[in-house]
């Protein structure tokens, strides 16, 4: 009986003493507990973090004095084009914290005698910390970043057609690195206010653009337009001289419509071909002339000479350039001369001289006549024109007609209206002053032998200086 007696009360001894011990334990949890409801009254839980910021285990004046100390140091930094970076901080803008209880409401929606189960899991908070700052101070700033700053900065330009030996070709853009400052501002602010601590000036779009691009449609288009027609080289012929258009000359010509598409301006076209004419033109203009006896000479008046038709040259070459197809070509002319060539008087004509009353006739340079005239009936005021014409045609066995007289001729050459070149069977002399009382009624009488070698050689155009 002593032997059970005394195994129950060790049983009872060590029943108090797990009793007390787990009393214990779990007096040292409620204290704990306690200890930490107490605690976490005034602190954030374990693990909280605001904004990034570690705030655990941290009163509410602890997180506002770090808030204070990192808005104090705060930065943004400006992520420029050309790798560049520059930065804005707090001190630039007067930038401060404002206690506007943000902090102590978060404190206050953590619950501190639910404190033991932030152990679980991460109290993150976002919130925006309320600060001001003086945006003159700002836009100060702003203004005195390096990238706003003249020789800094290089302004955009558009792509064009440049102009290059062989036609246009496009010419990049060039993007530059100058800055839209009022959107600089605006995505400054944004960043502040949002409390970014960079900001890429490129990705937020704020720099200037060209409005033209390298693949713009219409520049393409235009350039290829344009070289269509400056491939083409016009050349017009004046025998000893020509006159080239060429892509040098037709790109002043090209403009644009409406559409965007290159046209040839025809009224420059026009322009071009009336200062060619003023160039090239001999009807009636005033001749140096050097005569047989040697002497240099100035000969006006006459209807002799080359005189371009402007609307129908014009109209000629530029169907000439729209073909595409490089040519040689004459002018049209209104009135044509017999040779082309600088001296268009050439080396086949026939010279008469009204003081000396003789009459040469030079072929392709070889003297064939010479011979003395007669001219006009000087008294009666019927006197030769003077001037420079060319043979309008020549006729055999003709009869001249006009007031109180009808000649029969073997050989007639007209040079202007009813007057020409003729032979005079009813004279006996020639040459002196014959013209002066007894000369014809404007023609040039000449000994038939000299008239009828003189129409043998001819031929319709051939010059008549007169002087």
């Amino acid at each position: 009986m002593k032997k059970k007696k005394g195994k129950k009360g060790k049983y009872t001894k060590a029943k108090k003493i797990v009793l007390g011990i787990l009393i214990g334990y779990i007096a040292l949890m409620v204290l704990g507990y306690i200890a930490g409801v107490v605690y976490f009254t005034k602190h954030f839980y374990l693990g909280s973090q605001i904004n990034g910021m570690n705030a655990s285990g941290k009163s509410v004046e602890a997180v506002e004095d770090s808030i204070v100390d990192e808005i104090a140091s705060y930065t943004l930094h400006l992520k420029e084009r050309d790798g560049r970076t520059e930065s804005i901080v707090a001190s630039q803008m007067n930038m401060q914290y404002v206690d506007d209880g943000k902090i102590q409401e978060l404190k206050d929606k953590q619950n501190p005698f639910l404190w033991f189960l932030s152990f679980a899991h991460q109290n993150d908070y976002d919130m925006s910390a309320t600060t001001t700052y003086d945006k003159d101070m700002l836009y100060a700033a702003v203004d005195a970043l390096e990238a706003f700053q003249e020789a800094n900065s290089r302004q955009p330009a558009d792509a064009y057609l440049g102009d290059t030996d062989t036609g246009y070709e496009i010419v990049p853009e060039v993007m530059g690195n100058a800055l839209d400052k009022d959107k600089v501002k605006e995505q400054i602010l944004k960043a502040i206010d949002g409390g970014k601590t960079e900001l890429d000036l490129e990705a937020e779009d704020c720099y200037l653009k060209p409005t033209v691009y390298s693949t713009d449609e219409n520049l393409i288009k235009q350039r290829d337009q344009s070289n269509a027609y400056l491939g083409v080289t016009v050349t017009f012929d004046f025998s000893d001289r020509q006159e080239v258009v060429n892509k040098d000359v037709i790109k002043n010509w090209l403009t644009t419509d409406e559409n965007g598409d290159v046209v040839l301006d025809e009224e420059k076209a026009k322009e071009y071909v009336v200062e060619m004419a003023k160039k090239y033109d001999t009807f009636g203009y005033p001749r140096q002339f050097v005569t047989s006896t040697g002497e240099t000479i100035t000969v006006s008046g006459g209807d002799y000479g080359w005189l371009i038709a402007r609307n129908d040259t014009t109209a000629k070459l530029v169907e000439a350039i729209k073909s595409g197809q490089s040519q040689t070509m004459e002018p049209e002319y209104t009135y044509r001369g017999y040779v082309r060539d600088t001296n268009d008087i050439g080396n086949t004509y026939v010279e008469i001289s009204l003081q000396a009353q003789h009459m040469w006739f030079y072929k392709d340079g070889q003297l064939l006549v010479s011979t003395d005239v007669v001219t006009g009936n000087h008294n009666q005021g019927w006197d030769t024109h003077t001037g420079i014409y060319g043979i309008m045609y020549k006729e055999r066995n003709a009869t001249l007609v006009g007031e109180n007289y009808s000649s029969p001729v073997q050989y007639w050459m007209p040079f202007y209206a009813n007057t020409g070149i003729h032979d005079a069977d009813w004279r006996d002399s020639f040459g002196g002053s014959e013209y002066i009382n007894n000369g014809s009624h404007g023609c040039v009488n000449t000994p038939p032998s000299n008239a009828e070698k003189i129409y043998n050689n001819i031929e319709k155009g051939v010059p008549v200086v007169v002087y």
